[in-house]
């Protein structure tokens, strides 16, 4: 090794003997390469290559930079509201009659039924739809309500709708509005799912935020005087199908307390719920209803519902697909204050539903009997359901609370005392047949007159030999009123035939309905009419005595 003067080493001497040597390589490398792009560059069309490569990257450059403006600035002078068909806000008015009609889920589109611009649409779809409640939604062809030819010859009204993918305008409030119907494909086997948005021109959600509580708002006044009727479909959801107007207590003709003592229980229920809270209680009631068939058992349920302005929700137990899971599942998901109905509770199963004899649905397999004409028609999706889980369902830990649960049944002595023990029903009402007194009362709802008194009423006398069609046209036909006394003296003539607890208001019903506006009439032809009903009913009994005898 060797020194310099300045105490260097000899590697460092090395190293900066080379560093004149890399330099002239850089500089070699940077000639090179010019003189390679001045060569490409030689070539006429790869110049011009290179120019339509920089000059497209910058217009596509320029187009993606206007498109972002294009969607990004009028974010901030637009708000824009998405509507899904399966969502609480929209209406679901464009889906099929017998699946979706008016519900609480349809006040965005019966607000805009009811929007002039609605109706005066240009490109429009032309449709026989139901959109429910007619008081609720006015969109149908001017005309038609008064042409009564077009009327009796269908109940279904056409209706303008404006088309699909379209988008129309109008203003709310001194505000630009946009509103389109669009479809998207949701990836369920196909299925496309209909949005409804509305853009409207403003800086601030207060518009939209009013024009969302005015819908509503207007929805909720006209419910007040109907209740929607709610069942479960496939994919245990609930789905509103129909809404009804609201029926008068008064309108139901039960025995004397029969309906207050269940409207001020059920209206005391709903009152109480820190009363239950603070003792540890579940916040549910039950009613068990039971009785005869036409007794009056869903109809008080329906007034008890307009009364208390609460939905009814139907379980059906033979619905197809259903189990212990579905069940709990849809129990879970109703609503805090509702009606939960079970009609016909005692049908659930084929059998009695009892612990003490095993039914169709709890039995194994290998007792069923193939030729069994009661094994035949029975399907594997109710054999899911078992007792267990009905009563897992309604008092079990998922069990929904706030809700009153109704439960018919024409068998009482049919169900398991598990299933009627209070906790799960509380309340056990008796709906008997028909007394005089019900029988007198339903007379005067068919027959006092509404206003002044009228002409004594006259009764035609039957031909012999009297052609169908002539008697239907003279059962249609209908006396003047009667005076209010003489309906009195006829309701107690009428009452005074009625045998006690024989005959069903169902049943007296069906035969005032053939004699409306002639109260004279009816009373003369009661007692033929109940001596022909006692023979139909021993002679269907004689028949299921015998079914039951062989076994059907």
């Amino acid at each position: 090794m060797t020194w310099t003067g300045d105490g260097m080493n000899l590697t460092e001497a090395a190293t900066g003997a080379e560093t004149p040597m890399a330099t002239q390589l850089v500089t070699t490398s940077v000639r090179n390469l010019s003189s390679l792009v001045a060569f490409l560059l030689s070539f006429g069309a790869l110049r011009n290559w290179l120019k339509l490569l920089v000059f497209g990257s910058g217009v596509e450059s320029i187009r993606r930079l206007l498109l972002y403006l294009y969607y990004t600035i009028p974010e901030y002078f637009w708000v824009t509201a998405n509507f899904p068909e399966d969502d609480d806000a929209y209406g679901k008015l464009f889906l099929a009659p017998e699946t979706r009609l008016m519900s609480g889920t349809d006040w965005m589109m019966v607000w805009l039924s009811k929007h002039s611009a609605w109706a005066k649409a240009r490109q429009v779809e032309i449709s026989t739809r139901s959109f429910g409640s007619e008081e609720m939604v006015s969109v149908t062809v001017p005309g038609e309500e008064t042409d009564g030819a077009l009327s009796l010859l269908s109940s279904r009204k056409i209706a303008y709708l404006p088309a699909g993918k379209r988008t129309f305008s109008t203003w709310y409030h001194g505000r630009y509005m946009l509103i389109t119907r669009l479809q998207e494909q949701t990836g369920r086997r196909g299925a496309r799912e209909e949005i409804l948005r509305i853009s409207i021109l403003a800086r601030s959600h207060r518009v939209l935020n009013e024009l969302v509580l005015q819908a509503k708002k207007q929805y909720m006044a006209a419910l007040q005087e109907r209740i929607s009727i709610w069942v479960s479909d496939s994919r245990n959801n609930w789905d509103c199908v129909t809404s009804r107007p609201k029926r008068s207590l008064k309108s139901i003709i039960l025995d004397p307390g029969v309906a207050e003592l269940l409207v001020d229980d059920a209206r005391d229920f709903l009152s109480s719920r820190r009363w239950y809270a603070a003792r540890g209680i579940p916040f549910r009631r039950g009613y068990l209803l039971y009785g005869a068939p036409g007794t009056g058992k869903t109809s008080i349920i329906t007034s008890i519902a307009g009364e208390l302005e609460l939905d009814i929700y139907i379980i059906q137990l033979s619905r197809s697909g259903m189990d212990d899971a579905a069940l709990s599942t849809l129990i879970s998901d109703l609503p805090e204050k509702c009606i939960a109905l079970i009609e016909d509770i005692d049908a659930a199963f084929t059998t009695n539903l009892n612990r003490d004899e095993p039914s169709p649905a709890t039995a194994s397999p290998e007792d069923a009997d193939p030729d069994d004409p009661a094994h035949a028609g029975t399907s594997g999706t109710t054999g899911r359901l078992s007792l267990s889980g009905l009563l897992n369902a309604l008092d079990g830990i998922a069990a929904q609370e706030g809700r009153l649960l109704y439960a018919t049944t024409n068998k009482y002595e049919a169900l398991d005392p598990a299933l009627s023990r209070p906790g799960r029903m509380d309340i056990h009402v008796e709906f008997k047949r028909a007394s005089r007194h019900q029988a007198e009362r339903l007379f005067f709802v068919f027959y006092l007159p509404p206003g002044e008194d009228g002409g004594e009423g006259t009764k035609n006398k039957e031909k012999e030999n009297e052609s169908e069609a002539a008697k239907l046209r003279r059962a249609r036909r209908r006396a003047p009123p009667l005076p209010r006394g003489r309906v009195v003296e006829l309701a107690k003539r009428f009452a005074a035939a009625i045998p006690e607890r024989e005959v069903s208001v169902a049943e007296l019903q069906g035969f005032l309905m053939g004699y409306k506006g002639r109260p004279v009439e009816a009373v003369d032809a009661v007692g033929q009419w109940l001596v022909d009903e006692q023979e139909a009913r021993a002679k269907r009994e004689g028949v299921e005595e015998v079914e039951r005898m062989n076994g059907v």
